[in-house]
């Protein structure tokens, strides 16, 4: 996939205003990256065709929904296979309450941020599903006191 640094001005423009306000109609983006409506539209389609733009979405408030806690919960497997490795990431997409998870380096094999509405729906979440995920040989979690700084817009140069 091409890199931020294939973009020109008007690319890096529009997608900056998009991350910003993905409802924005092409009339109000194209009078602000100042391009013309149609050039503007084949620029965005474009974008979408390579797949810069991933797709659209709304941004729910995550207290509002119920749900205000946040959860870093790093897990070590027994082993580091492949097969392992696989069985592990499919359980783990199939936990609604888990929003992101890596695989990394270090000391844990995978750091997972689950949201929660209360430290009882955390137990429940802990004994019902992140224990039972295969291969884990641990588990640590710590929870978040408050959000400091949560970014949704990619910094494009």
């Amino acid at each position: 996939m091409p890199t931020s640094n294939d973009l020109d001005r008007y690319d890096r423009a529009i997608l900056n205003a998009l991350q910003a306000d993905g409802r924005i109609s092409n009339v109000q983006l194209a009078a602000l990256v100042n391009l013309s409506e149609s050039a503007c539209l084949r620029r965005v389609r474009a974008l979408e065709e390579s797949g810069r733009i991933d797709r659209y979405v709304a941004l729910v408030n995550q207290a509002a929904a119920g749900l205000p806690g946040n959860v870093f919960v790093h897990i070590g497997l027994h082993r580091e296979e492949d097969s392992e490795l696989a069985a592990f990431e499919e359980a783990v997409r199939s936990i609604p309450e888990v929003m992101e998870c890596f695989l990394m380096t270090g000391e844990f094999d995978y750091p997972l941020r689950v949201v929660v509405s209360d430290m009882a729906d955390f137990e429940r979440l802990h004994k019902e599903s992140l224990t039972r995920l295969p291969g884990v040989a641990r588990v640590n979690s710590s929870v978040a006191i408050r959000t400091v700084q949560k970014k949704t817009e990619l910094p494009l140069r």
